[in-house]
Order: structure tokens, then C-alpha cells, then sequence
């Protein structure tokens, strides 16, 4: 559960200004949530009123201070087996004094290794674990805040684990398993795919926890720029990725000194030559994936090396016990999930011409079910900073969501439109794609402007061409409360001017870039003027009152109160629309091959949050190729967002798409969030 943050903790001291912090975090999240943090806070603000400068809720981890209505305990934190991790959990009373523990379904999956099967009902998910497939066990859950929790009460007392609490912390401990044996085999060749299939076969003797983590790359490839404006550097040459197999078990002691690595010896002549007549991409040789077996703290890790374009998929079997690892080019569980009234999780390939997409995505119907849409940005504090988007999630209480526009990664700013209840936080930039939509499920796609005038009171008239950006140019620019408490000059020379309840009451210079801050005022803002704009100074000498004009192109946009900007626009009215020439991004970026995300609605209403992976043996899309997918997949207006290691979707606690671990930092995103059944 989180515990509304404490006004002190982000730095706000004086009386009024802690009301309005506390009166946007109640009204930017749901009333469901409102609920839930009721309960465990002191909450005696009015809810309805969200002040002007607004800034989201930080994150914090502490453990509430009262417990839920009907639940007996609760926290965020489990310890499995010694180690603490972090995961949502709630224990509520029953009758004679029994309580039932609920794990939310992220950390049962992300920590236990749990494979949750087909569901047309949100409130009940069968799930597969060293069990079987054809009668799986079929967990009661329950949604509460911003996370959907799983009945475990029985399948835990079935697998003899022992379950207490210690605070903010459920403790775990599983029986101590051995893993016996650990075979390699080559399977046959995969239909139209240059190499073959392996697998491994990991046996014990009772059932474990175990957790896959995605590593390093072997040969590292530079990850592109978020920034558009920087062309993406070719990759190199396709390396192997490094996997973690981890399993709560001890293995037997032969199977260590089988896996231990020994020295490499020198190549010799013969090996040499057959490796320069060998095929660009071989057979994966089983003996060479696994490059160790050790044991570390009562667990026993199996790290994996993958040749580039295959990827471990990984099942359970009982009878015996036995963990299945299969190295495959379609190593992507296909699936269909109703997680919640109106949110349904997919995941499956779409055919395109000859290759094979994994694409993982949320449908998501705003209109009849209670579910809104919100932009999200990383930092409390102002628009300068990323965070992992699963840490942007929970601090908003999202229950899913997705990775949004771009921003720069060296001084993570951001580099397209936000805005989110009437508000702009960040204008967009040349003229490219966005989605706006407002709380009733409506949406609205296009190219996006926005066009800020200062009016001077004898009708002087000069053009602002950006809104809290991190995008440079000659010009001037305008910075808001919503930027951050203060303003560091972002070009060399700028001159700063004050503007205070609607005058001008300063003007500065900026000097070199980072040298000096400047703050910002709460009742006003302030406009950089840069490069030739500079000698507009002269025009607004002290005590001049301004006014500002802002009109969006097309005007449809203004009707929105939300709006996150990225681009390029894929599809309008069903129809290919892509024009990422006339958007301003870069040849390079255009012709890349690349992990993608993107969001669409289609003719049922519903709107659609996309990832799209690596095709089958190859890299993911090209742009081109993703808006047919989006075309495919029945999206009436599509948009491409910030992709490559950006690409996020989140639900729940947990990452759909990837591990974690391979995830960027992000500037925004796109939040769903639960609102009273």
C-alpha cells in the first residue's frame, strides 16, 4: 500500500502551500484510490479543487500507518526464503481467526515463476505451476488500489510453504528443493528459420520458486538517443544475450563442476579455418548456452548465452518436477487475459508479409467501465528527470501504462507536448504527431502545434515558440512553476526576463550554459530570449505588462484537457498516414529497425497500448512496417511513441513486454487508472 508523502519531504513549508499539494495529489488520482489511501492517511482536504501550479505525489515506500477496512495487514515488501523484494501483499480476517493471504499478481509471477493461463473473468485466474495444463488451479482475486491481488491462501498450504508477517514485510519460506539433474538436447529444425532449436531440462525434486532475468549483451551495441534530433548509430554486429536462471534449490555438486568454465585453450589451425567457412549465424550449440551452473545463498543461478534472434521460453512439468527451458525464435507465450472490467492483457505474433511480430498489448474501454487515461511524468518536483516507468507508475497508483514521448536523455528534458487536465506542462515540437483525449473516452489524433503570443498593453505583439521544453532554438521561450523552482540557462547568452503577476519585473543575463539558476516565480513565469530574439529585450524594458494568447493547429486539439505528443502519426481514419520526413526525424531514425511502442483506438472504442519486440530471428520494425502492424491490428488512428529501450508496458507491478532489468529510464508516460465499480 503506499502512504500519502509528507509535505515536508518535498520541500514545501509554508501552511497554504501544503493545502495545494495536498489538494492535487486527492484530485489526480481516482476516487477508488482516493478510498484506499483515505483509510491509511489523515485525509481532511477537499478533493475537488486542483490548483493551477500542480505537482504530482513523490513516491514513498513506507508502510501505512492504520490498516484497511477488512484487511488485517498489509505492505510492500516479501521476504522469499532470506531475501527481501519488493511486492504488493494483504492478509485479510476470516472466520475462527483465520486470515487469507493475497499477493498482488505481479510479484506472484515475477517471484515465484508462475504462468497465468487464459481468462475471460477478471475475478478468477487459472494458473500453471509444475502442475497441469489441462486441470490448472483457478486463484479468486481482487482489486484494490492500483493493483489486482491473488487468493494464495490455499495453493501455498498445498505447496507447504510457512507464511508470517514482520511489519511491512510477508515472509515466505518454501521447502528446500535439490535440482537433481540438468539435460541438454537439440530439437529439430524450426520451419524457415536458419538454425535449430535447444532446450534444457532442469530436474528436482519438489517444486521451487525460480525467476529469469534478461543480462548484458556479450558484445555490447550502443543504445540509441531518445533525443530525435540525434541519428541512431548502426549496431554492431548481433551479439549474444546473457540470461539468469534462478532457482530457490541447491544443485547437486556434479552438475557445478560440469558448468564450471574453464581456461579457454588456444585455437587451433583446423578450428580457425572452420570457423571462416562456418554460416553467419549457426546452430546453437547446447553445450555452449549454459555457461555455468553455481550456487549462491541457497539458490542455484544457470546463466544462459543466447545467440542473437532466439530467446529462452521457459514452462513447468510435474512428474517429475521439471523446469523446461526451450532456446526458440518465437519464444512468446501467447495470451488472453481479462485482468480487470474493461482491461484486457494480449499477447501474441502478427504475421506481416513473411515475418513474425511479438507484439504485447492492453485494451483498455474508457466507456463503460470506469477506467480513465492521465499523462505521467517522472519527477515530483518539476519536468527535469526519468525514472524506471514501473517507479512512475506507483507513484501515480496507475494500474498499467505505457512509456510516452521523447525527451533528451543527457539532461532528461523533455521533447514534446504534455498536458494533462487543461494544463500544459510541455509544448510539442515541430509539428509532430500526438493524441489528445479528455475523461469520457473521447480521442483526438493529428500534428500537433501550439502557437503562444506576448501581448504587450499597446499590442505589441511577439511569437513564444516554446512551453517548458528542453528543445532549442532561436527564440524566445517561456518557463513556468511547472518547469521546476528554478531555471538554468539551456544556450550560451540567453537574456532573462521576470514576469510577476502579468509585468515584467527583471531582466537578467543568462551567461554560459549551466552557470547560473534562476528562479522561477510562483505568480508569473519567465521568457528566455535567445540568440537574435535577444533584442527584443529593448521592447520590454521593467514594468511592462504582458499578456499571453495560445491557439493550438488544428484548433480541435484545445478541446482536450489531456495531450501527450510524440510522432510520427501512423494511422488516421484506418488509413497509413506516415509522413516521419515531414516530422523532422532523422534518416537514420527512420530506417531503424527497432523495438516499438504506440497507442491506437479502434472502431469498438476502446483504445490499444502496444510493445513490439525483436520479429522472429531479426530486429523489431521499421516505422513503416509498425504502422501496418497498427493497420493489422484494426487501429483507426495510431501513434508511434518513444521506442528502443524506452519501450515499457506496464501493468500491475510488472513489466508485460521485458525484464526490468533491460528497461530505460523514461520522462512520461501514458497511466490507466481505476475509477468506483
Amino acid at each position: 500500500m503506499v502512504k500519502m508523502p509528507n509535505c515536508c519531504q518535498l520541500g514545501i513549508s509554508d501552511r497554504s502551500a501544503r493545502r495545494r499539494h495536498r489538494r492535487f495529489f486527492l484530485s489526480s488520482v481516482s476516487p477508488i484510490l482516493l478510498t484506499v489511501l483515505c483509510l491509511t492517511t489523515t485525509c481532511a482536504t477537499n478533493a475537488q479543487e486542483s490548483p493551477k501550479n500542480a505537482k504530482p505525489p513523490s513516491l514513498t515506500s513506507q508502510t501505512p500507518t492504520r490498516p484497511l477496512t477488512g484487511v488485517a495487514s498489509s505492505g510492500n515488501q516479501i521476504s522469499l526464503n532470506g531475501r527481501t523484494l519488493p511486492g504488493t501483499w494483504l492478509q485479510r480476517p476470516e472466520k475462527a481467526g483465520q486470515v487469507t493471504t493475497h499477493l498482488s499478481d505481479g510479484a506472484f509471477r515475477q517471484l515465484i515463476g508462475v504462468n497465468f493461463l487464459n481468462s475471460s473473468n477478471w475475478a478468477r485466474q487459472p494458473i500453471q505451476w509444475f502442475s497441469s495444463l489441462t486441470k490448472p488451479l483457478v486463484l479468486t482475486t481482487r482489486l484494490l488500489g492500483a493493483y489486482r491481488y491473488l487468493d494464495i491462501t490455499n495453493f501455498a498450504q498445498t505447496s507447504r510453504w510457512q507464511i508470517q508477517t514482520n511489519g511491512n514485510t510477508l515472509v515466505i519460506a518454501t521447502p528446500k528443493a535439490q535440482i537433481t539433474n540438468i539435460v541438454q538436447s537439440q530439437e529439430p529444425p524450426y520451419a524457415s528459420v536458419p538454425f535449430q532449436q535447444a532446450r534444457i531440462l532442469v530436474d528436482l525434486d519438489r517444486p521451487t520458486p525460480w525467476q529469469i532475468i534478461q543480462g548484458s549483451t556479450v558484445k555490447k551495441i550502443q543504445t540509441p538517443s531518445t533525443d530525435p534530433d540525434t541519428p541512431t548509430p548502426k549496431s554492431a554486429a548481433p551479439p549474444n544475450r546473457e540470461w539468469k536462471v534462478t532457482l530457490d534449490g541447491i544443485a547437486d555438486p556434479v552438475l557445478i563442476e560440469r558448468y564450471t568454465p574453464q581456461p579457454p585453450a588456444a585455437p587451433t589451425l583446423l578450428q580457425n579455418l572452420l570457423k571462416q567457412l562456418s554460416p553467419a549465424t549457426p546452430a546453437p550449440d547446447p553445450d555452449l548456452l549454459i555457461k555455468q551452473v553455481e550456487v549462491m545463498k541457497n539458490q542455484t543461478i544457470i546463466s544462459l548465452s543466447v545467440p542473437f534472434g532466439l530467446s529462452p521460453q521457459i514452462s513447468t512439468a510435474a512428474n517429475p518436477n521439471r523446469l523446461i527451458i526451450d532456446i526458440r525464435p518465437h519464444a512468446l507465450e501467447e495470451r488472453d487475459i481479462t485482468w480487470a472490467p474493461g482491461l484486457r492483457w494480449r499477447q501474441h505474433y502478427v504475421n506481416l508479409g513473411t515475418e513474425r511480430f511479438p507484439v504485447v498489448w492492453l485494451e483498455v474501454n474508457l466507456r463503460k467501465f470506469g477506467l480513465t487515461l492521465k499523462p505521467m511524468w517522472a519527477s515530483p518536483d518539476g519536468l527535469a528527470g526519468t525514472a524506471p516507468l514501473i517507479q512512475i507508475a506507483q507513484r501515480y497508483l496507475a494500474v498499467a501504462g505505457i512509456n510516452g514521448g521523447y525527451f533528451n536523455r543527457n539532461n532528461r528534458l523533455p521533447l514534446g507536448a504534455i498536458r494533462r487536465d487543461g494544463q500544459w506542462l510541455s509544448s510539442p515540437i515541430l509539428n509532430r504527431g500526438a493524441i489528445a483525449w479528455n475523461d469520457s473516452g473521447q480521442f483526438y489524433f493529428g500534428r500537433l502545434t501550439l502557437a503562444e503570443t506576448l501581448i504587450t498593453a499597446n499590442d505589441q505583439r511577439l511569437p513564444i515558440l516554446f512551453l517548458n521544453t528542453g528543445y532549442v532554438q532561436s527564440g524566445i521561450a517561456r518557463y513556468t512553476p511547472l518547469w521546476g523552482s528554478t531555471y538554468t540557462p539551456l544556450t550560451d547568452n540567453e537574456i532573462i526576463l521576470v514576469v510577476e503577476k502579468n509585468q515584467i519585473t527583471n531582466q537578467l543575463p543568462g551567461g554560459k550554459v549551466g552557470e547560473k539558476t534562476v528562479p522561477i516565480p510562483q505568480d508569473g513565469y519567465l521568457l528566455t530570449l535567445r540568440a537574435k530574439a535577444t533584442s527584443a529585450a529593448s521592447q520590454l524594458p521593467i514594468g511592462t505588462v504582458v499578456s499571453i494568447s495560445s491557439a493550438t493547429a488544428p484548433a480541435d486539439f484545445s478541446r482536450y484537457p489531456h495531450i501527450i505528443g510524440a510522432g510520427p502519426l501512423l494511422v488516421q481514419n484506418r488509413q497509413i498516414v506516415l509522413d516521419a520526413k515531414g516530422e523532422k526525424f532523422s534518416n537514420a531514425f527512420i530506417a531503424e529497425k527497432a523495438i516499438r511502442s504506440g497507442i491506437c483506438t479502434k472502431a469498438t472504442g476502446t483504445v490499444m497500448i502496444t510493445a513490439v519486440h525483436n520479429r522472429a530471428g531479426g530486429y523489431g520494425p521499421t516505422l513503416a512496417e509498425y504502422a501496418q502492424l497498427m493497420q493489422l491490428m484494426g487501429c483507426v488512428d495510431a501513434l508511434n511513441l518513444d521506442g528502443g529501450s524506452s519501450t515499457s508496458l506496464y501493468l500491475g507491478g510488472q513489466l508485460l513486454d521485458r525484464s526490468p532489468s533491460t528497461a530505460a529510464r523514461v520522462h512520461n508516460g501514458i497511466g490507466i487508472f481505476l475509477k468506483p465499480q
